[in-house]
């Protein structure tokens, strides 16, 4: 039976903390007495065992500081600015941040505060410390660049985080770093090189059922939640794609309104699987706000075990099932077609260790359906409030491939409006808004802006966000909080991105980059071209789903994006919608 996640936590504290009574009684001991000093009074010994945990961490914490400045000096850089403040550890800004994820804009709940305030303040690099612990926080693309390529063997994503997101992701190919991570990503690698067609017959199947399922809310006088669509559609898809073998989320059925008469069934197996999917990545993000601490939050039981134990009970005996006939034939494939092959197939074939083949597709399947699906959401959100962008990507969706044909590769790379609504939408709503590394070493990032090098300690969690720096106007333009495809076209290509390509980074960069990305830009682009094939027009429905509306204060923002916000942005591993985003849509005339 596991040890609770809380009586570890108390267990290593204690036996960190019982050092100093344990060197004050070496001392009375061996030092004192035999130099004729008579005993320490009984109040000093009971006094000193009291304070010493107390006494312990404030000396590790002064002397670490003292250490980092002093190594920062001989270097010739300066440790990052941060927000001081009285309250130890900063506990007010943690459980400010938890407060405020209940109402907070994205971007302003990982901190007590405004983001912008902070960056305004402080500029785009500085400390975000709390509960005694260094977190740099950075948006600088010279920064990001630096952790995620030129530098890419000083960081990881660290021990405490591994442990962290261990009965999440296990040893899978985003929870790894070194030899492991080298591992998980030769495997992974051969088979996301090869841009199949069957994909696309993948992508048809599922995209015609879900538009189906659209088309009669539509008859019935339902708005649709685009989420919904979304998150089922690419969860079929990506099961499908990793096992042969599809969740068939979609014949669960869409959901309802809040106010309809007639609900989904929460007791679908598909619709559980999901529920479980969204519990297990919200309790894993809280943790990573909370540091060590998450284990008093949790202190009898891991909360991420039982969601998982629903995953589960799907995800194992696929992956027993493919073992089994490991013997027998190629598993996943039929005849000798390796159009066919799935990627657990491709797995089972290199290895028989059952939880290295679940924990790597679990990953990938994470990867796969959240970060499309939230694309999806988003792009279709934008493209309900912006209706000239919506008529001129269908316009070019009906020259390129018509009412009702299916795309092929070739139409895709030849719709450059598509893919810029694509890549605006990843600018703005960037699927991953927050990530992180582990320094491996004192590591100095050097000075820019005229400013001076910043010296960051082994160890330290790098923070980067790269929705945040999507949305700098330095970067990007004086424009760069309004929704703008062309941006991806014109003049602006040149004088920002091009120039300057590390400042768009929807898929990280360096040696982990996404593997899915083509994938993933096939995916969106197919499902979109179907859905503006079938409707001409959507728009938003406010009053289909109270309870998905962002709070009324954001209207009062100076923030442009805040103030002119219809959906509530909310993020866990991944960015999502809160409660959906509900849309009416209106049948095409053919």
């Amino acid at each position: 039976m596991p040890v609770p996640p809380g009586i570890s936590l108390l267990a290593t504290t204690i036996s960190r903390a019982s050092l100093f009574p344990a060197t004050l009684a070496i001392l009375d001991h061996f030092v004192l007495r035999p130099y004729g000093i008579h005993d320490l009074p009984t109040w000093v010994t009971v006094a000193t065992c009291l304070l010493s945990p107390l006494t312990a961490f404030s000396v590790q914490l002064l002397s670490g500081d003292l250490i980092n400045y002093v190594k920062a000096k001989r270097a010739g850089a300066v440790l990052p600015p941060h927000n001081p403040t009285w309250v130890p550890g900063a506990v007010h800004r943690v459980l400010g941040g938890l407060k405020a994820e209940e109402t907070a804009y994205l971007g302003n709940i990982p901190i007590r505060g405004i983001l912008d305030d902070l960056i305004l303040k402080l500029g785009h690099t500085f400390n975000l410390r709390s509960l005694f612990t260094d977190r740099i926080f950075t948006t600088e693309p010279e920064y990001i660049k630096l952790i995620l390529a030129t530098d890419f063997d000083h960081y990881e994503k660290g021990t405490v985080m591994r442990k962290m997101l261990d009965p999440l992701l296990g040893d899978g190919v985003f929870n790894s770093d070194g030899a492991m991570w080298r591992f998980h990503r030769g495997m992974a690698r051969p088979f996301f090189s090869k841009d199949r067609i069957s994909h696309f017959e993948m992508f048809d199947r599922h995209a015609t059922d879900a538009i189906k399922q659209v088309k009669e809310r539509v008859k019935q006088g339902y708005a649709v939640d685009v989420q919904d669509v979304a998150s089922r559609f690419t969860l079929d898809s990506a099961t499908e794609f990793l096992f042969g073998m599809d969740i068939r989320s979609l014949s669960a059925g869409l959901n309802y309104p809040p106010s309809a008469p007639v609900q989904s069934s929460k007791n679908h197996p598909a619709n559980k699987f999901a529920d479980a999917f969204l519990t297990a990545q919200s309790v894993v993000f809280k943790r990573s706000r909370l540091n060590e601490a998450w284990k008093l939050v949790e202190f009898w039981e891991d909360k991420v075990i039982e969601p998982m134990a629903v995953i589960g009970k799907v995800l194992d005996p696929i992956v027993q099932n493919a073992l089994r006939k490991k013997g027998e034939k190629k598993v996943g494939a039929t005849g000798d077609n390796p159009e066919e092959e799935t990627l657990l197939s491709h797995l089972v074939n290199l290895t028989d260790d059952p939880k290295l083949i679940r924990d790597e597709t679990f990953n990938i399947m994470i990867a796969g359906r959240d970060t499309t699906a939230s694309t999806l959401t988003f792009m279709l959100y934008m493209l309900s409030q912006k209706p000239q962008v919506l008529k001129r990507l269908r316009r070019e969706i009906l020259d390129h491939v018509g009412s009702s044909a299916r795309p092929t590769h070739e139409d895709l790379r030849d719709m450059k409006y598509l893919r810029a609504t694509i890549n605006e939408t990843l600018r703005l709503f960037s699927p991953v808004p927050f990530n992180f590394r582990h320094a491996t070493q004192d590591v100095i990032w050097p000075a820019t802006r005229g400013g001076q090098p910043f010296f960051i300690p082994a160890g330290t969690r790098c923070i980067y966000s790269v929705f945040a720096m999507h949305r700098r106007t330095d970067l990007w333009g004086p424009d760069a909080l309004e929704f703008d495809p062309d941006r991806f076209l014109d003049e602006r290509m040149k004088k920002y991105l091009i120039p300057n390509p590390f400042i768009f980074l929807p898929f990280n960069a360096g040696p982990r980059i996404c593997l899915g990305q083509q994938f993933a830009y096939n995916e969106i682009s197919f499902m979109i071209i179907r859905l503006l094939q079938a409707f001409e027009d959507i728009t938003w429905d406010p009053e289909a789903s109270p309870q998905s509306l962002p709070p009324p204060e954001w209207a009062k923002s100076d923030n442009l994006r805040k103030k002119e916000e219809k959906v509530w942005l909310r993020s866990h591993l991944t960015m999502y919608a809160k409660n959906g985003y509900w849309v009416k849509f209106k049948e095409a005339e053919h």
